[in-house]
């Protein structure tokens, strides 16, 4: 479908909001879509960081989406920002969270003329940095964004865990979520970009008066422990763990004073890593 096939499928239906992504442009089906009551992904964040002591409480959120995590960290006692491209989720992030601070900003270039003590960046945002280029980027204005010992924690989905294993990859999984009164259903399968080293993503949404389905695309990078390793050295890094659980979205979840899994199988990868000091 078209991208003007898309937008005019989305206008239809009760999402006529809806745009380029029907998910980051109604950031309440969103929050729906994948619902977080507990805060599990905050509480990892809060926890993990305690546990190896950054030098202070400022906090940068790469990736803010709709602001849910930054606000509940902000109420944990840091002193959050949070950084996203999409409006519509900046939009709904300062009205949930007035308390925060949310900033227009790529992940690839942001310059805040600030530093933090620790640099969040969870839900595999750091993957839609595709190339090696764009990984560099985003590393270097983390490390920029940084006070030396700061600390960069990351989540995402694991490269290695593709090594061998297809469940992710075999058939096309259906999810139904409610959104004021209307059943929105999802159709999702995924595929490796072997040449791209991607891991791609079709979605196909549907819901009644919906004419034709919503079909978008995205993709992830797929990256290995020892190639995020080089990077974070390469960008004057330490990497103080890598581990696939348990996490926020892992299963059993992520709970304080976990023992950490560094088999590397699981399909997510958790990193933490130290800003090493400025060079005398």
């Amino acid at each position: 479908m078209s991208g003007q096939r898309a937008r005019q499928a989305a206008g239809t239906g009760p999402a006529a909001a809806a745009g380029a992504n029907l998910l980051t442009d109604n950031p309440e089906l969103y929050e729906a879509q994948f619902p977080d009551p507990q805060h599990a992904a905050a509480g990892f964040v809060d926890d993990l960081l305690r546990r190896h002591g950054p030098p202070g409480r400022r906090l940068l959120d790469v990736g803010c989406g709709t602001g849910r995590d930054a606000g509940r960290l902000a109420q944990l006692g840091w002193a959050a920002t949070g950084i996203d491209t999409s409006a519509a989720m900046l939009a709904h992030a300062r009205r949930r969270h007035p308390h925060v601070r949310f900033v227009a900003a790529d992940m690839r270039g942001f310059d805040l003329a600030d530093r933090f003590d620790a640099v969040t960046c969870l839900d595999s945002a750091m993957l839609y940095c595709h190339t090696n280029a764009d990984l560099t980027a985003f590393l270097a204005r983390c490390r920029a964004h940084l006070t030396p010992g700061g600390l960069l924690l990351a989540e995402m989905r694991n490269g290695a865990f593709f090594l061998g294993n297809t469940e992710l990859l075999d058939g096309t999984s259906v999810r139904t979520v409610p959104w004021r009164g209307v059943a929105y259903t999802s159709r999702t399968r995924l595929w490796i970009d072997h040449a791209e080293q991607l891991l791609r993503r079709e979605r196909a949404w549907s819901w009644p008066g919906a004419p034709e389905p919503l079909v978008q695309t995205s993709a992830w990078r797929l990256l290995f422990p020892q190639e995020l390793r080089h990077l974070l050295d390469t960008a004057g890094f330490d990497v103080l763990t890598l581990f696939d659980g348990p996490g926020p979205r892992t299963a059993p979840p992520w709970r304080p004073g976990a023992p950490l899994s560094t088999t590397l199988r699981g399909d997510r990868l958790h990193l933490l890593a130290r800003r090493r000091p400025d060079p005398a």
